[in-house]
């Protein structure tokens, strides 16, 4: 369990030649009783694990999307507890790895021990936190270290080589590549710096990168798919259910536009 099932995830998908595909969804949508099938359904359309988004007032990477999604699950009943327990019902359920994103102040809010402690006591195998710089992660790092969890550092197409570096430095379990500037949401076109962002990395470090932010289409995760060791979409998932007529509707939805993102990383 912990960072040793993610390490071991990236290493089974570089021996198959391909990509991993990491769906993003927020926690509690769309309601508490029945988010659990969302990412069962995703997990038997191709899945390899889950990026679970702890419902925030103010998630400051993330675009309209995603920030209603956080306003529905919260008006819903999704607590950050409620949304550990789902943690531990998709890690049970599935067998997946997940890692839990949140951010900074709900963190400090609970205290950086105990809330890692909760979450590896769910399962989780890491933490994506995107509004905690490399600089101001030590806490979390030590706090991660201790309970065998991964903490994912981002790397932004304007980094610098000592950027990245530092990045390094910190051991992250993956690197996530942001493959597009601004907040999370769906494009119509690739920005085309992916590419060389990852090359630049690699060029620093031999830690799995993975590509989010932008990514939303089967030939852009493809693309992306091409040059990254994993795939990370949000915001065309999200949209998916809140756009759904029904929860049933939504994981109709949801497990067509998995299964069609996983053939395109394959």
């Amino acid at each position: 369990m912990g960072r040793e099932r993610l390490s071991s995830l990236f290493a089974r998908t570089r021996a198959e030649g391909r990509a991993v595909l990491l769906p993003y969804m927020t926690a509690g949508l769309p309601d508490p009783g029945t988010s659990l099938a969302l990412f069962e359904a995703m997990a038997g359309a191709g899945a390899d694990g889950f990026e679970v988004g702890i419902p925030y007032t103010d998630p400051l990477m993330d675009g309209p999307v995603i920030q209603q999604g956080s306003e529905r699950a919260i008006e819903a009943g999704t607590s950050p507890d409620v949304a550990l327990e789902l943690v531990a019902a998709v890690v049970e359920s599935t067998g997946l790895p997940v890692l839990v994103m949140t951010y900074a102040n709900p963190i400090l809010h609970r205290g950086v021990d105990e809330f890692v402690a909760v979450a590896a006591e769910a399962g989780a195998d890491g933490v994506i936190v995107p509004d905690l710089p490399v600089e101001e992660s030590g806490p979390l790092r030590r706090a991660a270290d201790r309970h065998g969890l991964g903490v994912v550092q981002f790397v932004a197409p304007t980094s610098g080589t000592a950027r990245i570096e530092a990045v390094a430095a910190a051991d992250p379990c993956f690197v996530y590549a942001v493959a597009e500037m601004g907040v999370t949401g769906e494009r119509a076109e690739a920005g085309g710096r992916l590419d060389g962002l990852v090359g630049r990395i690699r060029a620093v470090t031999d830690v799995p990168v993975v590509a989010g932010v932008g990514i939303s289409t089967p030939s852009q995760a493809a693309a992306a798919a091409r040059v990254a060791d994993g795939v990370i979409v949000g915001s065309a998932l999200v949209r998916r259910v809140l756009e759904a007529d029904s929860p049933d509707a939504a994981t109709s939805e949801l497990a067509q536009a998995v299964a069609d993102l996983a053939a395109a990383v394959r």
